[in-house]
């Protein structure tokens, strides 16, 4: 997790282009050798938050992986941890992996549909012997299990030499009692937690995970779908991989930590007689200024650090949705980070190149004032209003041109005049000159205050010989800026937002201190009262624009108010291109 990935942005890779990478070399080696005669993979999340931008890697890769080699990608909620799941989570992880662009048809799974199938082959197990009732606590339990010794330098944990644990004293109880038991413990006859049903392994394997697991503990938890038919429930580490297998899944894709899980995961599809699916790893996606788990997410949504699940500060699909992403730069970002089998830190810097990219091409132009001052062209023919054509994206000619009103009262960006201008200022201070941008060059002849010192309006004259520009004009000014027609301005709410973190690490903290005191305090600026073009009082939610000069914003989906939202997406300079020369 120490090392920081580089990509290298490359013009020649392409959303969905294929590329090469281990996945594909072990699937290519099972189609060759006959394990397999087809690709069927599964994205299998647990309906216990919203999805985020980690999940989109491991959706990418096996929708992606299915989609290179004639297959199939199930969707499968693995919902069998009823404390904490509910339908809304469900059909959140649905809205946002068909906005993401991927279609799983008629192959939709809850494994919550598996429980009797699932208590069935426990009861195939404890036949065999290799399953038995266990009284300890839990406490207990990790006691007896004993304790992993981690080597996290090779970037992820790696269980080292670890004392052999001991024994349950109820690890002997023959095949009938534990069948007598565990039917019992399914009947409700036991208190929550006062038995459990563990695999027989090993109690002196290396590998803590294979230290007779849990298979089913008992809890009396209402299921949101199963409702109270249900008071023991499968341990994630039994119901996955038998799943998987039910579902004839060949290759079963999934994050780095599971690697020390996949013995267990080939040890109960083995044991139970089920498919041979086949677990394979990959590094997960950790990018700077942003935690990558559902638990910490919702701990801020619950503490109120942010709005909900889809604040456009968080790293969830819904956030970047409504912060303005698009499926096409998430997924091109996902697509040139790659798949490796060695944990990275990606520079957030890089998803927003990989977005500006994207809307580049594809937004069209606007004006927008965010922090008025109004200019009034004294020469100006009382009365009068023109219209001056723009271009609305020069990226893009199919996108045409637009008329925009122009007047004797304009409003441009407070910081575009100083009444004493530092060096190097190009803009509009007294005596200067500069273009409006598509209309006229105007001169300022000076400005109003207000009793406190305040400047309230700049006042120019304009040179009508001047309108839309021309290479000599030009030559007499060195800035452009950026106004609307005061009297034909709408007026917006403007939401800029930051970092929702103010470092880098956001999960470094220092012992007696949490996560959330790395909160960025100016993560979210609200501007209430600034004003845009007309054509912007008819946006659609989620419509996307630049504003020249300003960055890249979004018409807010989650406001209904009279005064039309927008949220800042990401600014117009790009830092990626500095980055990666380093």
């Amino acid at each position: 997790m120490e090392n920081t990935f580089v990509p290298q942005p490359s013009a020649d890779q392409t959303d969905g282009g294929e590329a090469s990478d281990f996945i594909s070399e072990f699937i290519r080696e099972d189609l060759k050798s006959g394990r397999f005669t087809r690709v069927h993979t599964r994205f299998p999340p647990e309906p216990n938050g919203w999805l985020h931008i980690g999940h989109c890697k491991a959706f990418y890769i096996s929708f992606t992986m299915a989609e290179r080699f004639g297959g199939k990608c199930n969707l499968r909620l693995d919902d069998t941890n009823p404390e904490k799941e509910n339908y809304s989570y469900v059909e959140a992880i649905k809205r946002d992996v068909r906005w993401m662009g991927y279609d799983w048809e008629d192959r939709e799974y809850f494994a919550s549909d598996y429980f009797e199938y699932l208590y069935g082959i426990a009861v195939k197990i404890i036949k065999k012997g290799k399953a038995y009732v266990d009284d300890l606590t839990e406490t207990e339990m990790r006691e007896y299990r004993g304790t992993a010794a981690v080597d996290k330098t090779a970037g992820r944990a790696a269980i080292t030499d670890t004392p052999p644990g001991r024994n349950s004293p109820w690890r002997e109880r023959g095949v009938e009692e534990n069948l007598d038991l565990f039917a019992r413990m399914r009947a409700g006859e036991f208190a929550d937690g006062a038995k459990t049903l563990r695999a027989k392994i090993d109690m002196a394997h290396p590998n803590l995970v294979m230290r007779d697991p849990v298979m089913y503990r008992i809890r009396r938890e209402t299921h949101y779908r199963t409702s109270d038919s249900w008071c023991i429930y499968p341990m994630y580490d039994f119901q996955h991989p038998l799943s998987d297998a039910k579902e004839r899944i060949t290759h079963s894709l999934c994050s780095l930590e599971f690697e020390i899980h996949r013995p267990l995961y080939d040890w109960f599809i083995r044991e139970a007689e089920e498919f041979p699916s086949r677990q394979i790893e990959f590094a997960r996606l950790n990018m700077t200024r942003t935690v990558m788990s559902k638990r910490w997410l919702l701990k801020l949504v619950e503490d109120n650090h942010v709005s909900g699940w889809d604040d456009p500060r968080m790293p969830t699909i819904a956030g970047l949705r409504r912060r303005g992403y698009t499926p096409r730069a998430i997924r091109n970002f996902v697509s040139q980070v790659g798949i490796s089998k060695t944990d990275s830190m990606v520079d957030i810097a890089f998803l927003e190149y990989c977005l500006r990219e994207d809307l580049n091409k594809t937004s069209r132009r606007v004006m927008a004032v965010l922090r008025p001052l109004k200019l009034i062209i004294d020469n100006w023919p009382a009365g009068t209003v023109e219209e001056v054509q723009a271009v609305n994206n020069p990226e893009d000619e199919s996108a045409g041109k637009r008329m925009i009103p122009f007047s004797g009262e304009l409003w441009i960006e407070r910081d575009d005049f100083e009444e004493v201008p530092p060096p190097k200022y190009f803009r509009l201070y007294p005596g200067n000159s500069v273009r409006l941008r598509y209309g006229y060059i105007v001169t300022c002849t000076g400005f109003d205050k207000a009793p406190d010192g305040s400047v309230t309006a700049v006042r120019c004259t304009y040179d009508p010989e001047t309108k839309g520009g021309n290479a000599q004009d030009n030559k007499k000014v060195k800035s452009t800026i950026h106004w609307v027609s005061a009297p034909h301005a709408v007026q917006i709410e403007a939401r800029m937002y930051d970092y929702l973190f103010a470092v880098e690490k956001p999960m470094d903290v220092e012992p007696g201190k949490a996560f959330t005191d790395n909160l960025n305090s100016g993560s979210l600026e609200v501007i209430r009262h600034a004003w845009a073009e007309p054509c912007l009082g008819q946006a659609v939610a989620e419509e996307r624009f630049q504003f020249e000069r300003l960055g890249y914003f979004v018409r807010d989906s989650g406001e209904g108010g009279s005064v039309p939202v927008f949220n800042k997406t990401v600014g117009l300079r790009d830092t990626w291109a500095k980055i990666a020369k380093k």
